[in-house]
């Protein structure tokens, strides 16, 4: 299995977790193919082989030989100290914030965005929000979002003309199931089912539940991981999203 990115010689570090998911990917490669991973460090794609090897990669150079001692006869410093343990706990570090799960919450209201968000965060969740519709579709984009908050009050006119709403609607199925998707407003009867399938969305609450969101919250996150939580895990041993 490789251990060193082929372009900027990082070294690759994976969990037994995701050790295993790229072990099953690699075992189901059909012939002649290779499995496409992103190195952590410089964000460049390699394509392994069903060895887990890259073609094409560059070794990583030698360190350069000592030079050759003086003849006469001189003080030599203490060697610099040797920096590769910033290295691996850097590492470290960004694997245990990307294990954290990501929420973004939107809402215009400065206080209740703040009350929302203190909830998420009670439950092990890092929290971002947005200003507007396009600064959320980017924020969605651009991260591994695990919950997504959205108040029907957050752009003007109906929740069906959301531009936002309707991005979340149209979503491809790889990424949008991986998102649990929470409807607010005054419209809406908390934790009804039909209304929140209705809408497209994980979840619905009431305005007026508010107070009671981080005790909403615990009861229907990990109920809905119990449901889809087995169908995630057999979609990612076959590698599917």
């Amino acid at each position: 299995m490789i251990s060193n990115c082929p372009h900027c010689q990082g070294a690759l570090k994976f969990n037994p977790a995701q050790l295993a998911k790229i072990e099953q990917a690699l075992k189901a490669l059909p012939a002649g193919k290779r499995l496409p991973l992103k190195c952590p460090h410089c964000k460049v794609p390699m394509h392994l082989d069903a060895a887990g090897e890259v073609e094409g990669g560059t070794k990583k150079k030698a360190a350069p030989a000592a030079p050759p001692p003086q003849a006469e006869a001189v003080i030599k410093p203490p060697p610099p100290p040797n920096l590769e343990w910033m290295k691996e706990e850097k590492l470290s570090i960004m694997e245990n914030v990307r294990d954290v799960p990501m929420a973004l919450v939107l809402h215009k209201d400065e206080g209740t965005l703040h009350q929302i968000k203190s909830a998420m965060e009670s439950l092990g969740y890092q929290t971002l929000s947005a200003s507007s519709a396009e600064d959320a579709m980017h924020q969605v984009a651009s991260s591994s979002l695990a919950c997504v908050v959205y108040h029907t009050t957050f752009e003007e006119g109906p929740l069906h003309e959301s531009v936002f709403h309707n991005y979340m609607r149209n979503m491809l199925m790889s990424k949008r199931r991986y998102i649990f998707y929470i409807l607010m407003g005054p419209e809406f009867i908390s934790l009804y089912d039909i209304q929140a399938l209705a809408n497209s969305a994980n979840l619905v609450v009431n305005d007026k539940d508010l107070k009671d969101f981080q005790v909403i919250l615990h009861r229907s996150i990990p109920y809905y991981e119990e449901l889809f939580g087995p169908l995630l895990e057999e979609l990612a041993s076959y590698g599917k999203k």
